[in-house]
């Protein structure tokens, strides 16, 4: 079977959620995915663009009133074959993160002790942020999407991500100590 790239998977994946145009699937990847997994909006066209030609999606137009019609994509037998054969493969890698804050701290003795306090704290406040926006996106699941069949899957997902934004937290208390 042919291979995609992971943008094109994961497309096809949020075409299961119901998001039908491309301006959804962006708000769908602003409100969710964008926490662990960037999809800029000029790749989302040419992905749909692509989904088209490749038989793996349909695109049906929808009137609106008032409005000009917009496309809706809606995934073909094909196209959901891909996404299950995807969603089975093994992972080829872990992921690498990128993190500036750990390059600027790995080169720390090149910059004020105050200078890597202020990072640090910096970045804690960041994270503290982020834990709330996790904490918020849960609360909209369990009030407006509990019952949605993805739901579990979304909480997973958003379980890691409050996980190892706790985990940096009390690693930025425990850094700052030390410093």
């Amino acid at each position: 079977m042919k291979k995609y790239n992971d943008t094109t998977y994961a497309i096809l994946g949020i075409l299961t959620t119901n998001c039908r145009s491309g301006y959804e699937i962006k708000q769908f990847i602003d409100n969710s995915l964008n926490h662990f997994w960037k999809i800029s909006y000029g790749q989302i066209y040419p992905t749909l663009k692509k989904l088209e030609q490749e038989e793996l999606a349909t695109i049906q137009a929808a009137s609106r009133e008032g409005k000009p019609d917009r496309k809706e994509y809606f995934l073909t037998e094909k196209g959901k074959e891909v996404l299950k054969d995807w969603l089975e493969q093994p992972l080829k890698q872990l992921p690498i993160e990128r993190n500036e804050v750990l390059l600027k701290l790995f080169f720390g003795r090149h910059q004020t002790e105050e200078q890597s306090l202020f990072l640090l704290e910096d970045y804690k406040q960041k994270l503290e942020n982020l834990y709330q926006t996790y904490e918020g996106i849960e609360e909209g699941i369990a009030r407006y999407n509990n019952n949605h069949s993805d739901a579990k899957y979304w909480l997973f997902t958003l379980d890691y991500g409050k996980r190892v934004t706790g985990a940096a937290i009390a690693w930025c208390d425990e850094t700052i100590k030390e410093l």
